[in-house]
C-alpha cells in the first residue's frame, strides 16, 4: 500500500478495508489509530454479525501525514490483520 505526498508534513488520505478477527473484537484497534498514531479515521462502511463468520469488516478512510499513516499501517500489520486496499472512486489520486 502506498501513501505519499510532496512533503511528509502534508496531510493526505488513504482508503482501506480492515478485517478484524473475533479475537480482537474487544480491543480498541481503530481507536488506537486515532489516539496513538494521531490519524483521523472515518468509517465509511462496516459489516458485523453472523454474515461475517465472527469477523468485523470496516471500510476506512484514514487521514494524516505520510509517517503517521505508515506507523498506523505498521501497527495494524503487527496485529496480523487482513488489510485490503480499495480503489479511490473520487479521483483524488489515491489508490491503495
Amino acid at each position: 500500500m502506498n501513501a505519499s505526498s510532496s512533503k511528509s508534513t502534508n496531510t493526505t488520505k488513504m482508503r482501506l478495508r480492515l478485517h478484524i478477527p473475533r479475537r480482537y473484537q474487544q480491543e480498541p484497534v481503530i481507536s488506537r489509530l486515532i489516539a496513538i498514531h494521531g490519524l483521523v479515521v472515518n468509517i465509511t462502511g462496516a459489516m458485523l454479525g453472523k454474515h461475517t463468520n465472527g469477523e468485523g469488516r470496516f471500510d476506512l478512510e484514514i487521514r494524516g501525514t505520510v509517517p503517521q499513516i505508515r506507523h498506523g499501517l505498521a501497527y495494524l500489520e503487527s496485529l496480523n490483520l487482513k488489510i485490503v486496499g480499495k480503489p479511490n472512486a473520487d479521483g483524488d489520486g489515491w489508490s491503495c
